[in-house]
């Protein structure tokens, strides 16, 4: 594979992430090497790290449709940028497809997430989680049974605790009605907009949010498909993400508001600028010189 090809690439960036000051930018993730095991995809790989598989492949030099071989390595940049904090609780970007835990206001760690598909999409605002359940019961809301009478599937009321249950192993109400934070029986759905507004973790992930956080944690949901970050020697981040909601407006737009915003008027037209915006990777990239 491209893996040895890359190497000093992958060096530079591990050399730049561990170097850089981490206390002035918002930034989480990093850069490393994977090895690939038995059944891994662009998708499973991509869902469990945050990385969009075409970005992936392509990080790789690879096509979108080859074929991962057991034994080889990949590079993952799993970097992103963590939406303004909180003194404590949980921030979730929809757009992003992040949820990030806050503690003394600062990211301690960050989930890639499923959300909302955009015909039913996840809600935004201000919540508090309500209830804590290890190994729930699914009641299947009326709007899903309606859904599936619609696709001729058979019409579900509850679902017990099991492999066949959507939850999976953690179940987090929120207060916003019908919607949670939860597990799931298919891993490879994560890092999609794919739920019925519900937030969606890995088994594992959800097992350690679980366990971070309370109940009366505050969560707040956001949706911003453009993010800036700056560290305090300078380095500037941006990460740009695809609109699927189409409520965020011209992503160039954007941009150039937050680099306005941060007197950085000068980086709007250069070329890690325009590449960003054209490719829409969906992770931190750095732009300053």
């Amino acid at each position: 594979m491209v893996f040895d090809s890359v190497v000093p690439a992958l060096v530079a960036w591990l050399a730049f992430t561990l170097c850089s000051d981490p206390q002035s930018a918002a930034v989480t993730g990093g850069v490393r090497a994977y090895q690939i095991a038995e059944g891994d995809t662009f998708i499973s790989v991509g869902a469990r790290f945050g990385v969009e598989p075409r970005v992936l492949a392509r990080d790789n030099g690879l096509a979108p449709d080859a074929r991962l071989r057991t034994g080889d390595r990949l590079i993952l940049d799993f970097r992103h940028i963590s939406p303004a904090a909180i003194p404590d609780g949980i921030v979730l970007n929809v757009a992003q497809r992040m949820l990030f835990v806050f503690e003394n206001g600062e990211a301690v760690r960050a989930f890639p997430v499923a959300v909302g598909m955009r015909d039913w999409p996840t809600p935004r605002g201000r919540f508090s989680v309500l209830v804590k359940e290890s190994d729930p019961v699914w009641d299947v809301p009326v709007s899903i049974q309606q859904e599936m009478a619609r696709k001729g599937k058979p019409i579900l009321t509850t679902v017990p605790p099991g492999p066949d249950n959507p939850l999976g192993n953690r179940w987090l109400a929120l207060s916003a009605p019908n919607v949670g934070i939860h597990g799931t029986n298919q891993p490879s759905s994560i890092y999609r907009f794919t739920t019925h507004g519900c937030i969606r973790l890995h088994p594992d992930d959800m097992l350690e949010l679980f366990d971070l956080v309370d109940v009366g944690a505050s969560v707040e949901i956001t949706y911003q498909p453009v993010m800036l970050a700056r560290y305090g020697d300078g380095t500037v981040f941006l990460e740009v993400h695809p609109d699927p909601y189409r409520q965020a407006g011209s992503a160039e737009a954007q941009v150039r508001n937050l680099l306005r915003a941060a007197g950085l008027e000068d980086l709007a037209d250069s070329p890690p600028v325009r590449q960003a915006i054209a490719e829409r990777a969906g992770r931190a990239v750095v732009i300053s010189p």
